[in-house]
């Protein structure tokens, strides 16, 4: 089980590095749209479109970077402060009553949206748009697995720390916790 956290980890780790330079390329596509437009009078749909859709990418796909690096909005008055087991306990149930069956549900949700763009090749509605809403609405699975991935070592570490609970770093080493999450 190791392994298999360690792996959805570093997928989610090195995805999350990718979608830096895919914003990267979306402020200097918006830069040259905006160019185009108020310097040169130029407009293009398909270049406008492509800002939506790395917009949707970053958001979506970087969702299981965000939980890996606790990064997802959580009521910090009940949690910021509280104990590794109380936090711990906190990630598994939420994890287990909403985290996991929201992945799953979009999985079974979505399908029928994506399957049927994917019938007709989907594209977009402007003439000279991109042709490429199926690939776009694939999005979405590609968002709940490595969401559901990323729920699943979450759970193991958090169930991993309420039997053997983290340590408080000691002054010139990292520390159990720090050692034990490199590990994981």
């Amino acid at each position: 089980m190791r392994a298999l956290v360690r792996f959805i980890d570093w997928l989610n780790e090195h995805i999350g590095h990718l979608l830096a330079w895919v914003a990267l390329a979306m402020v200097l596509v918006q830069f040259t749209v905006v160019l185009m437009r108020y310097v040169f009078a130029i407009g293009n749909i398909a270049l406008q479109e492509s800002i939506w859709y790395m917009h949707g990418i970053m958001f979506m796909i970087g969702a299981g970077y965000t939980l890996l690096h606790n990064g997802h909005v959580r009521v910090d008055v009940i949690y910021g402060d509280a104990s590794p087991r109380y936090k711990a306990i906190v990630d598994i149930l939420g994890t287990l009553l909403f985290l996991i069956p929201v992945t799953l549900a979009t999985l079974w949700l979505s399908f029928d949206y994506v399957i049927n763009a994917w019938k007709v090749w989907e594209g977009s509605t402007e003439v000279s748009g991109l042709p490429l809403i199926w690939a776009y609405k694939t999005v979405i699975w590609v968002f709940a697995v490595l969401l559901f991935l990323q729920a699943v070592s979450l759970l193991y570490k958090s169930w991993r720390n309420l039997q053997e609970p983290p340590r408080a770093a000691e002054p010139g080493r990292e520390g159990a916790a720090a050692s034990r999450a490199a590990e994981s």
